[in-house]
């Protein structure tokens, strides 16, 4: 967790996404309904590799207006717990506040909930939900970097 975070927090997109599987899933619920999945509700994201990979390719170029420039973020991650152990995955949760800084300074705060799957002696990110504690994505309304 704190390796990936500083990798989003540099802007090293490119080196974040050797962290994800092949079949990795990216999610946000809404802040209204944080229990929510993106097959039975609506999700603010919920991405695919191919949705992540051009996701991240939008971010690196011009054409993701609130990202270019890029804003600062710093990331802190704390109450790193372990859920789950099986043969290859480990189901694992932190909380977390990220500070994104461009003109203001936004926090968004919540919980990620992360399966890790074994491969090749290393962990790789199968499943990424990231729970928003925020009632309303304010003052902005979105979400245009990777939180």
């Amino acid at each position: 967790m704190y390796h990936e975070a500083a990798l989003l927090d540099a802007w090293r997109l490119d080196d974040w996404l050797e962290l994800l599987t092949d079949d990795v899933q990216y999610t946000i619920p809404s802040t209204d309904h944080v229990e929510g999945d993106g097959n039975s509700s609506l999700v603010l994201i919920n991405d695919d590799a191919a949705r992540i990979r051009g996701r991240v390719n939008r971010l690196k170029s011009r054409h993701a207006h609130r990202e270019f420039p890029t804003s600062r973020t710093r990331r802190m991650i704390t109450n790193v717990r372990v859920v789950d152990v099986r043969t290859t995955e480990v189901d694992v949760t932190c909380n977390f506040v990220v500070y994104r800084i461009r003109g203001t300074v936004d926090p968004y705060v919540g919980r990620y909930l992360y399966t890790l799957v074994r491969l090749d002696g290393a962990f790789q990110i199968r499943t990424r939900r990231v729970e928003l504690d925020l009632e309303t994505l304010r003052p902005h309304g979105t979400i245009s970097f990777i939180l």
